[in-house]
């Protein structure tokens, strides 16, 4: 059953009463009293007066607090891998999903952005504009005091960059994780939302990940994936227990060890032969 909200709160879903329609579109209120303008392009025919409704809160070109039904690809205080559309003098425009782009001031820019790239920021309220904007400076808002999380627990990541040493990832939207690239044997990608495993928490408050849980082997998903690939590729692909690491963490996305005992589960479950030449289902 919805509740509806004390107070209007800019950034996040509300719910509020329809008190009264006008012209423009229909005015919301709170229990506190204070109304807000849902614009008619939002508006629906089950809108009544006294019913309610979810809006997302925001401020419109004018700085007016304004309502919508669409929901933003992310909220106050969340992360997400936006595209920019505009750049001006004093920041960059990033498209949100909604009628009014998210600004970026370029004090929280680390590098100027251009028109086309996308890049990981976080929404934040703005003391001094009373507005919410993004920030690219990701480290200012990462907790490095770790609660609640251990070793070998699994976490929700976000993938927000590459670096030397593996991919960086934001771990329950608080804290600042990593998954080292000789620990990756699957693709994946800026903006994608995974699963992982704690590994470590170092004194720093980072975390240190694995997308696979200590202990797991996998071998039984493992080779359910040289089976597939090799279904798709006419029952036959030109790769061995020769063959290279690299080659085979591309193709398969799977270490040397797990690709060699997949081959040999395979062998022995009568699925495959492996030969010189290649890998070849049963009965070409």
């Amino acid at each position: 059953m919805k509740t509806q909200n004390k107070y209007l709160e800019l950034g996040v879903i509300n719910t509020l009463r329809v008190d009264r329609h006008t012209e423009p579109g229909i005015y919301l209120m709170a229990e506190d009293g204070n109304d807000v303008l849902l614009p008619n392009a939002y508006v629906k025919d089950e809108m009544v007066e006294d019913s309610l409704v979810d809006v997302f809160l925001y401020t419109d070109s004018d700085d007016r607090l304004i309502a919508t039904t669409l929901k933003p690809k992310a909220m106050l205080d969340e992360f997400a891998l936006l595209e920019v559309v505009d750049v001006a003098p004093f920041g960059a425009f990033m498209d949100w999903g909604l009628l009014k782009d998210l600004l970026v001031p370029n004090m929280l820019q680390k590098q100027p952005f251009k028109v086309g790239e996308k890049r990981f920021v976080k929404v934040i309220y703005d003391e001094k504009t009373h507005r919410l904007v993004g920030s690219e400076k990701l480290g200012d808002f990462f907790e490095r005091r770790v609660k609640g999380l251990k070793p070998n627990q699994e976490v929700n990541i976000l993938i927000i960059s590459k670096t030397p040493l593996g991919y960086k990832c934001i771990v329950e939207q608080k804290y600042e994780g990593l998954i080292y690239h000789n620990e990756i044997f699957e693709n994946i990608n800026l903006g994608e939302e995974k699963k992982a495993y704690i590994k470590t928490i170092r004194k720093d408050g980072n975390i240190d990940l694995s997308l696979r849980k200590a202990g797991s082997k996998g071998s039984k998903d493992s080779s359910n994936k040289v089976l597939e690939l090799l279904k798709q590729n006419s029952g036959i692909m030109p790769y061995n227990y020769k063959s290279d690491a690299t080659l085979i963490k591309d193709v398969f996305g799977l270490s040397k060890k797990e690709f060699k005992r997949s081959l040999t589960a395979l062998v022995d479950a009568g699925e495959i032969e492996v030969k010189d030449s290649g890998i070849y289902l049963k009965d070409r």
